[in-house]
């Protein structure tokens, strides 16, 4: 029933669409609906929801480029034989993951220190940096997505 591709496609897909998604969801509604809550409150609120949702992440980190390994591979033979919009697509997920390795490893790590300290204007300076980092990677995402949609149709 189910073969090789197939599942490597499903695992691809659902990846893209938690880390993207969850992008999305955190920079374009959480953020604005959190920007009346008080420092402390609002702080701690992210480092719960991060905690929970970097969970996720670390396992698309993983997943997004096994999986594609896998199709480029078995679908392709290797890179010589990959259409562009698939070499477009893993030098986005190169950046991309990246970013988030930096992200998780400095600002997310000094956030949560300053935190710990009750030091509210450093952890929103940190979380204002991880805000950038976000809002780079989700656009990097958008596009990645894009390019895996439309990218077989490209001329």
């Amino acid at each position: 029933m189910f073969n090789l591709t197939s599942i490597a496609i499903t695992i691809h897909a659902l990846s893209a669409l938690i880390w993207v998604g969850g992008m999305v969801f955190a920079y374009s509604v959480l953020r604005p609906a959190l920007s009346s809550v008080d420092a402390p409150t609002r702080l701690n609120l992210w480092s719960g929801v991060l905690s929970r949702f970097f969970i996720w992440v670390w396992i698309a980190v993983i997943a997004l480029p096994a999986s594609g390994y896998v199709l480029m591979f078995h679908l392709y033979g290797g890179f010589s034989g990959a259409p562009v919009h698939i070499h477009i697509m893993h030098l986005l997920a190169l950046i991309m993951i990246t970013l988030f390795i930096f992200l998780f490893f400095m600002p997310y790590r000094h956030f949560n220190k300053a935190l710990k300290v009750s030091n509210w204007p450093l952890a929103a300076k940190h979380l204002n940096t991880m805000r950038r980092l976000v809002a780079i990677n989700m656009t990097l995402g958008l596009i990645t997505v894009i390019t895996g949609a439309s990218g077989r149709y490209w001329g």
